[in-house]
C-alpha cells in the first residue's frame, strides 16, 4: 500500500493558473503542489504521509494546536497563491483522498456543482469583519474611599461603575453590529456568521463578540472596507477590525448536498486558524 495520500486544497478551472505558477509552491508537509484535472476543472493537491491523515491520526492531531496551525497556514498559503491568479473554491482543512484518481472521480461526480459555485464566486473575494468589546481596565490600587464611604462600599461602587461601563460597551457593540449588517446588505453578495474567536485564535485585546465574513465584488471592495472600518466610530469601548481580501473560504459550500466525501475526517473547527 502506498504511504502517500492526496491532500486537496481547492477546486479551480483548468485554464485558470498560468504555466509555471506551481513550480516553487509547496503546501502541507512541505510537499509540492500539482493540479489533478478532469475536463474543465482541476484540483490543487499535494502528496502527504497517509499516517498523518487517517482517522486515528487526525483525532490525535485535533488536540495539537501547533500541528493544526501549521497545516492551516500551509493550506492557506496554497489557496491564496492560486487565488492571486483565478477564482478558487477552497476545500476544507484536511480534505484528503486515497489517490489522484479518487480526486478525478470527485471532480467528475460533483463537476456541475463545482462549476455552479465557481461561477457564483467569480469576481468576488471574502472580507472578514470582527467586533471587539474592550474590557474596562481594573484598578491597579484599591479605590480611595469617597467622603463618607467605608473602603468596602467604595470598592463596591467602583465595581459597579466598571460593570456599567462594560454594559455600555456591549450596547455599543450591538450598534456596531447593526451598522456592519447594513453595510453588508448594501455592498456584499453574501454574508456568513462565524463563532466568536477565543483563546489562541483571538487576536488582540478585548472580547471578540462578532466574527462575520462577507463576499464582496472587486468593484465594491474599497467602499466595503472603508465603511466597515468606520462602523465603530463614536462607540466607546468598541473596536472593529476588517481583514482581507481572502479567497472565499466561507462561501464554498456546494449547493444542496455535502461535497463528495474525502477519505478521512475533516476537522472543520481547525479552519479558524486561518486566515
Amino acid at each position: 500500500m502506498d504511504d502517500r495520500v492526496s491532500y486537496a486544497y481547492a477546486v479551480l478551472r483548468t485554464d485558470g493558473v498560468p504555466d509555471g505558477t506551481l513550480g516553487a509552491l509547496t503546501g502541507v508537509a512541505r510537499a509540492p503542489v500539482r493540479l489533478v484535472t478532469s475536463g474543465p476543472l482541476a484540483a490543487a493537491v499535494s502528496p502527504v504521509p497517509a499516517a498523518d491523515f487517517d482517522e486515528d491520526a487526525l483525532r490525535r492531531h485535533l488536540e495539537d494546536l501547533d500541528w493544526l496551525e501549521a497545516v492551516a497556514r500551509a493550506h492557506h498559503t496554497v489557496i491564496e497563491a492560486l487565488s492571486a491568479h483565478t477564482t478558487v473554491l477552497p476545500l476544507r482543512l484536511a480534505t484528503v483522498y486515497l489517490d489522484d484518481e479518487r480526486v478525478r472521480q470527485v471532480l467528475r461526480d460533483d463537476g456541475a456543482a463545482f462549476t455552479e459555485v465557481l461561477e457564483r464566486l467569480t469576481g468576488h473575494l471574502e472580507w472578514g469583519v470582527k467586533i471587539y468589546v474592550d474590557a474596562p481596565a481594573a484598578a491597579a490600587e484599591p479605590p480611595v474611599p469617597a467622603e463618607g464611604l467605608s473602603p468596602g462600599r467604595a470598592y463596591l461602587r467602583a465595581r459597579s461603575a466598571q460593570r456599567h461601563t462594560r454594559d455600555e460597551a456591549y450596547r455599543a457593540a450591538e450598534e456596531a453590529a447593526v451598522r456592519v449588517d447594513t453595510i453588508g446588505r448594501e455592498l456584499a453578495a453574501a454574508h456568513a456568521r462565524h463563532r466568536a474567536q477565543q483563546g489562541r485564535l483571538a487576536a488582540g485585546a478585548g472580547e471578540n463578540v462578532l466574527n462575520d465574513a462577507f463576499l464582496v465584488a472587486h468593484g465594491q471592495a474599497e467602499a466595503f472596507r472603508s465603511r466597515a472600518l468606520a462602523a465603530g466610530e463614536g462607540l466607546p469601548g468598541v473596536r472593529v477590525d476588517v481583514t482581507g481580501p481572502w479567497a472565499p473560504y466561507s462561501f464554498a459550500a456546494l449547493p444542496g448536498a455535502t461535497r463528495s466525501g474525502a477519505d478521512a475526517a475533516d476537522p472543520a473547527d481547525a479552519a479558524d486558524a486561518a486566515p
